[in-house]
């Protein structure tokens, strides 16, 4: 049975599931889907476009798909999806896609503290923690178990590989490969995330194959195409090492140095 205060503004034409709790004065606009044992929170905003899956928490003055802030946006339909489990603190702001069925996307067990804001068309992956005050541009993507400091800025296009780790006050203009740290300004390499991976579950001989695979890019004599070439030559091919090689071999902004 859901619990819906009689002071919260929810459309006849929103879809929700079971066991939704909708507190004083939130809103929930047309054109939006919420799952079973939602929580959204007093004040909270939850605009047209949303999806937001099972067991997720919207807190106090939360606004979730709001219009992408981009000049293109024409107010075509565009949409934003929030996994299972995801928690989103208050003040956060997330914007929808722009340019039609532009599309942003918040995996499942996500932690978004206060005042983040995700910019339009990004990717979040799964397992994503954000802390308070970090900033996405548009087209931004952070692949799973990523976890970045408070007040860390996202240049647009940005992508952040997964297993990584971002310090506080960052200023992030350049892509973060997989499994590392990264920290300062410039931000730049501050060796592997070995606390994070041994957590995870991350076995001796994977972490030790990461830890060739980087020395390689950052602290040998070779640069990028040379490295790889290297890497692939006198690394062990585990799936790590070969998501590395395919992250920075995609990049577009270039990686971050040391």
């Amino acid at each position: 049975m859901n619990n819906i205060s009689k002071n919260a503004i929810v459309s006849s034409k929103a879809i929700l599931g079971d066991n939704v709790i909708i507190k004083d004065f939130a809103t929930v606009e047309d054109d939006v889907k919420v799952g079973d044992n939602v929580t959204i929170a007093s004040n909270a905003i939850v605009h047209s476009g949303t999806t937001i899956s099972n067991n997720c928490k919207i807190y106090y003055s939360a606004v979730v798909g709001s219009d992408p802030q981009d000049l293109k946006y024409s107010g075509e339909r565009t949409t934003l999806e929030i996994g299972e489990n995801t928690i989103i603190r208050e003040f956060a702001t997330l914007s929808r896609g722009t340019v039609h069925n532009g599309k942003t996307i918040i995996g499942r067990n996500c932690f978004l503290m206060n005042y983040t804001h995700i910019g339009h068309d990004s990717k979040i992956g799964d397992n994503v923690i954000l802390a308070n005050l970090v900033n996405t541009g548009g087209h931004v993507s952070i692949e799973e178990w990523a976890i970045v400091g408070g007040i860390v800025g996202i240049h647009q296009f940005v992508h952040i590989g997964a297993h990584s780790f971002i310090a506080f006050s960052s200023r992030v203009t350049q892509d973060v490969p997989p499994y590392i740290l990264a920290g300062g300004s410039p931000l730049n390499y501050k060796g592997l995330n070995i606390i994070g991976l041994k957590r995870r579950g991350f076995s001796e001989e994977q972490i030790k194959c990461i830890k060739q695979t980087y020395n390689y890019i950052y602290n040998s004599k070779y640069n990028i195409s040379d490295a790889i070439k290297a890497i692939k030559d006198s690394v062990r091919q585990t799936d790590e090492v070969k998501k590395i090689i395919t992250f920075i071999e995609s990049s577009e902004r270039g990686i971050i140095r040391r």
